[in-house]
């Protein structure tokens, strides 16, 4: 028995379902779906009879000789991205105990190497505090890419890791000395001029941020 037989027998088991009242499902003689793994007849289901056994069965048409379906492939796209429960303060410092995860954010691969040339080092944490105001909002989402940490660090915005405390800061190069600027967008808050780069813990570049509307 092939492998399609062999599963589609295994499904209807586990679900306590019979031969019988499956053909019926697909419209087909009570001994059609018994002569489909038994014996081989037909060769193959047909696409409509597969789709409908795979509906009903709760799976994907794949495992019953199909092609992947649409469901299938759109999830092949994506990359989960983890949304981790901490949060980088914008502002004066959210501590970082921990970082389980709270959900996995789904994001279409091709837009994200638009972003990144490595998509599975991506994570999403939320902005807390206004010292990036008006760039990054309190509650604000945003996409940190690991990838790009401190042996890449040039302007931008980044994640750091201060103590125990994640800032999201705005990051400035010296094109001469190679020394950093930490800013805030936040004119009320104050800026860390002539920092050594070897002293900073850079957990990854900010490359996107999204926010939900009131």
């Amino acid at each position: 028995m092939d492998s399609v037989r062999t599963t589609l027998d295994r499904l209807i088991r586990d679900r306590g379902e019979d031969y019988a009242a499956l053909s019926r499902l697909i419209g087909r003689n009570p001994a059609y779906v018994q002569q489909f793994i038994r014996r081989g007849s037909p060769r193959r289901l047909a696409e409509a009879d597969r789709k409908t056994l795979a509906r009903y069965l709760g799976v994907s048409e794949a495992i019953l000789g199909g092609g992947p379906d649409e469901a299938d492939a759109a999830a092949a796209t994506l990359v989960a991205v983890p949304h981790l429960h901490v949060a980088a303060s914008a502002g004066p410092g959210a501590v970082a105990e921990a970082e389980p995860i709270l959900a996995r954010m789904g994001f279409d691969r091709a837009w994200l190497k638009k972003l990144t040339a490595s998509p599975n080092q991506v994570s999403a944490i939320t902005v807390r505090g206004d010292s990036m105001h008006p760039t990054l909002m309190d509650g604000d989402d945003i996409l940190v890419d690991s990838s790009d940490s401190a042996d890449r660090l040039r302007d931008g915005i980044y994640v750091l890791r201060v103590d125990d405390a994640l800032l999201v800061k705005r990051i400035a190069r010296h094109p001469a000395t190679g020394r950093i600027s930490i800013r805030s967008d936040n004119s009320a808050y104050p800026d860390w001029e002539d920092c050594d780069p070897a002293a900073l813990s850079v957990i990854g570049r900010v490359i996107w941020a999204g926010r939900r509307l009131a």
